[in-house]
């Protein structure tokens, strides 16, 4: 477990926060989905169509956004993309959907 804190920049276009925060932590295989779902109903309602919350293992990477996760196939190009575009599509600037089957 691990967290890693960055100062908000102009460039992050999230200016109702002062910091970005990333906790590393461990999630068993069998509660992924139910976790993803549940991060999914608690994202910030005010903002919702500034957040994602991603998490991965070997096999799947989950993608989350507000009241919707992708479960993607590591190496699928075609999933990944539906995710870039459905976090583009709720104004979440490109540069921070850097999710892709390489990572």
């Amino acid at each position: 477990m691990s967290t890693k804190v960055e100062v908000v920049t102009e460039k992050h276009k999230t200016p109702w926060i002062k910091q970005w925060t990333l906790h590393t932590i461990e999630i068993p295989e069998a509660q992924a989905e139910l976790i993803a779902d549940k991060i999914s109903t608690a994202l910030d309602k005010e903002h919702k169509h500034s957040w994602y919350v991603d998490f991965k293992n070997d096999q799947f990477h989950y993608i989350i956004f507000s009241n919707k996760f992708f479960k993607v196939e590591r190496g699928n190009k075609e999933q990944y993309a539906q995710a870039t575009q459905y976090g583009i599509s709720l104004g979440i600037p490109d540069y921070q959907l850097t999710f892709s089957p390489e990572i």
